[in-house]
């Protein structure tokens, strides 16, 4: 196991792409929980793009979407995936690593 430094909240613009599809309660569910945590975690040092495979499906190949709903870390490197609603924060804290409990990752540096 090899360890990274958690990823720190200032400094360069954080770049995270929410993938959806369709006006779900799921999808909103994702999304407010998305909203809460930049905004207590990242202090409005973030942009979010909502991209719904639903209207735009050539978009899931761009980061190789497979489940939805899917967060994308784009930056800071390295890029990173969560896949689910978002309501276990800690488990999304962790996967953005914004913990200590984040910076774990395997032989590859893949996150979750």
């Amino acid at each position: 196991m090899r360890r990274e430094r958690p990823a720190k909240p200032h400094g360069e613009k954080w770049v995270l792409r929410l993938y959806v599809a369709g006006q779900t309660p799921e999808t909103d569910t994702a999304v407010t929980n998305l909203k809460l945590i930049c905004e207590e975690q990242l202090n409005g040092n973030y942009h979010l793009k909502v991209i719904d495979l639903t209207v735009h499906p050539h978009l899931a190949r761009v980061d190789q979407i497979l489940a939805i709903p899917t967060l994308v870390r784009k930056s800071p490197a390295p890029m990173r995936k969560i896949i689910g609603d978002l309501s276990d924060t800690t488990r999304v804290l962790a996967g953005l690593n914004l913990t200590d409990q984040g910076a774990v990752t395997d032989k590859a540096g893949c996150g979750y």
